[in-house]
């Protein structure tokens, strides 16, 4: 390998003050890892709440942050057998969950929170913890799948399976939101898309939305996606928000509904009644992304259907504190930083 110096954004302590590029040696595989030379790396809102110590509080510093990343195989360990040097792969982002019945420490194993993260010219994948990235994609495309594909790959066709014809009710425009809608026009489903931003939601349309609500003039979002489905109500809302927003959510699923809870952009409690969630035996389940098995499905679908990711701007590895200031103000798809 090159003697070269890498380069990578670390913590020091909590804040994006506190960020700042450093200089250290390129790592060398373990017997059973691969070493990446990083081409792109994309931001999901988590690595915000973690830059600003909301999420791991007790994080130990030094800290490269980030989950998300695609880049080149340029060594392997002697003992490693599914990959070879020069192809171009992705890190599955919970490690140790490569597929069935999750680990039962979740998150004990992860990129970017208790494992290092990906924002360095070089990484280090564990040879079981890596997916061949789809050829069709460039890195910046790439470099968005590990979490926000996943997550909305996950609650849509792991944690229950698409029915054509069915609605979903998919909020916000985020990484996740986005690729929600493109598998629902995939899959035959009639997706409704909530947001703030009239501008948004007619892009939302031109990828195959069904019906949108903007749910700052129409605040009862709930009862206007009751009256876009003649009362009955949606079939599965991805909840991206979090605390009383959840009581909306309830109260728009149908009889039988799903309520995937993915986000929490606005408070990490939910609240609502118990009566109608028992009378209309509502299924409620957590996702948290999905497992690597899951992942290369995902790959091949995303290949096969011809899926391009939405990515609102891409910013140079010197610009990662613009990257972050980008994300906060609600991006239409995702943020990508080029690593070179």
């Amino acid at each position: 390998m090159s003697t070269d110096s890498n380069r990578s954004w670390q913590m020091t302590g909590f804040g994006l003050s506190r960020l700042s590029q450093v200089k250290d040696e390129i790592p060398e595989p373990g017997p059973h890892e691969l070493v990446v030379r990083t081409k792109a790396v994309s931001l999901n809102y988590k690595d915000k709440l973690i830059v600003d110590g909301m999420l791991i509080p007790d994080l130990s510093f030094p800290f490269v942050p980030t989950s998300d990343a695609v880049g080149e195989i340029v060594a392997v360990g002697r003992a490693v057998s599914r990959f070879e040097v020069g192809q171009r792969v992705l890190g599955q982002v919970i490690a140790d969950w490569a597929d069935g019945d999750a680990p039962p420490v979740l998150h004990k194993h992860t990129l970017g929170s208790s494992l290092p993260g990906m924002l360095s010219g070089h990484v280090v994948f564990g040879e079981d913890a890596a997916v061949l990235s789809p050829p069709s994609l460039s890195d910046a495309e790439a470099a968005t799948l590990p979490i926000a594909a996943l997550t909305a790959w996950f609650a849509m066709t792991e944690a229950t399976r698409p029915v054509p014809g069915q609605t979903i009710l998919i909020q916000g425009t985020g990484g996740v939101s986005l690729f929600a809608l493109q598998f629902a026009a995939a899959f035959g489903l009639r997706a409704i898309v909530t947001s703030s931003s009239d501008e948004k939601l007619a892009r939302a349309r031109e990828l195959g939305a069904w019906q949108v609500i903007n749910y700052r003039t129409q605040p009862a979002w709930d009862e206007a996606a009751r009256d876009l489905t003649d009362g009955l109500g949606v079939n599965h809302i991805l909840e991206m928000v979090g605390g009383d927003n959840s009581r909306c959510s309830l109260n728009a699923l149908a009889a039988d509904g799903r309520m995937s809870i993915i986000g929490l952009l606005g408070a990490t409690e939910i609240s609502f009644p118990v009566v109608p969630f028992m009378r209309n035996r509502i299924t409620m389940q957590g996702i948290s992304i999905g497992h690597r098995r899951s992942f290369e499905r995902m790959n091949q679908a995303i290949e096969a259907l011809g899926i391009k990711p939405v990515v609102d701007k891409v910013y140079g590895f010197d610009e990662v504190p613009q990257a972050f200031a980008h994300l906060e103000k609600g991006p239409f798809g995702k943020i990508v930083i080029a690593m070179t």
